[in-house]
């Protein structure tokens, strides 16, 4: 293998795939980014089993070849490298890297042993613009569940409704949020970990273009530009979240969302003890939303703002999770509704219609 590659493309794709491989895996292997040329280009791939990413990157390419490397330490030292050419060659299994100013060699393993993940054949396919797949998935992989022993809460679902929209859902059974994503005429089912959503949101960060998604029975590829993220799909069925969502309210507060935003963060300073636990107060007579949380060995902070109120009530939950709901509403303003202390809350956007969240309230 011989070629030329710029400084700027290479160390681009290295931190595009570099965060997939890790040396606490079993296999040593997994440690190694996969350096291959394909055609006039150069890939640079890594994987952790579960999910591969694959960065395409413009090359003159004079003899192909292939060869796995460190991909922290290739990842480290191609970012300290000064723009410009680096010619890479291979010799046997040493990749020499040749700079105006470098002559650096990283010794590698044979490409053969590094692992492929089966190739998805036939299947369904599909294309969304990346700034709307960007959007809804920020809002709903914070519900998402890290707790392996329940897998399935482990993953983001993405499924058709049946009226025809796309929809994405995420719950750790102490929250959910459910997003609406676009209308199609295609059944999809896909239960993805939520760590390849966090992977693709990293990729498609600064795309304005389309991703297209292929996928079978068992696996999901999601092409962005030059980069290409292939991940394996969880087993097991998702649970029926719907009736989790109530339809009617006894007590609702439309109000700002950041004065919310600004009086839920003062509030959770002195949740900390109690497990982030605040109560929050509606009172339709004064049209007010009231935050009280209590540090036993500090003291405590109650706190207040006016909405648009209709029926009263109390419930008590967890700050952490208000906060995060709060944060990725888009409008100005929100609405919060409930039917008392022990049936779930909801968060909305009033002026929308497409994202809803919900969060289990705390026994107070």
């Amino acid at each position: 293998m011989k070629l030329q590659v710029t400084q700027e493309n290479l160390n681009k794709a290295l931190n595009s795939v570099a965060r997939v491989a890790s040396g606490r895996n079993t296999l040593p292997i997994l440690a190694n980014v996969l350096i291959k040329t394909v055609g006039n280009r150069l890939s640079i791939a890594a994987t952790n089993l579960d999910i591969a990413i694959t960065h395409f990157i413009g090359s003159k390419v004079s003899e192909e070849g292939s060869i796995t490397i460190p991909a922290r330490l290739v990842q480290d030292f191609v970012s300290s490298l000064p723009s410009g050419i680096i010619e890479l060659k291979l010799d046997e299994y040493k990749l020499h890297f040749t700079t105006s100013s470098y002559q650096s060699t990283i010794n590698g393993i044979a490409s053969e042993e590094f692992p492929v993940l089966p190739a998805i054949n036939g299947g369904q396919s599909w294309s969304i613009a990346a700034p709307l797949l960007k959007k809804k998935l920020q809002q709903v992989i914070i519900a998402a569940s890290n707790d392996e022993t329940r897998p399935v809460l482990t993953g983001v679902f993405f499924h058709t409704t049946e009226n025809g929209k796309l929809v994405i859902v995420a719950t750790d059974s102490y929250r959910l949020a459910e997003v609406e994503v676009m209308p199609t005429k295609q059944d999809i089912q896909l239960l993805v970990p939520v760590s390849a959503m966090q992977e693709l949101l990293r990729v498609i960060s600064d795309i304005e273009d389309n991703v297209e998604v292929v996928h079978d029975d068992q696996q999901v590829l999601f092409r962005a530009g030059d980069v290409e993220l292939v991940a394996r799909l969880i087993e097991g069925k998702y649970p029926k979240y719907d009736s989790l969502i109530p339809k009617k309210f006894t007590t609702t507060v439309t109000t700002q969302r950041s004065e919310l935003v600004n009086i839920a963060k003062v509030s959770s300073l002195f949740a900390r003890e109690n497990a982030g636990s605040i109560t929050i107060e509606v009172t339709e007579d004064n049209q007010t939303l009231s935050i009280h949380s209590i540090a036993s060995q500090l003291g405590e902070n109650i706190a207040s703002l006016k909405g648009v109120v209709k029926g009263s009530g109390t419930i008590t939950l967890n700050s952490r999770y208000l906060l995060d709901a709060l944060h990725v509403l888009a409008g100005t303003d929100v609405s919060f509704s409930f039917n008392g202390r022990l049936e779930p809350s909801l968060l909305k956007d009033p002026a929308a219609i497409d994202y809803q969240h919900v969060i289990m309230p705390l026994k107070s």
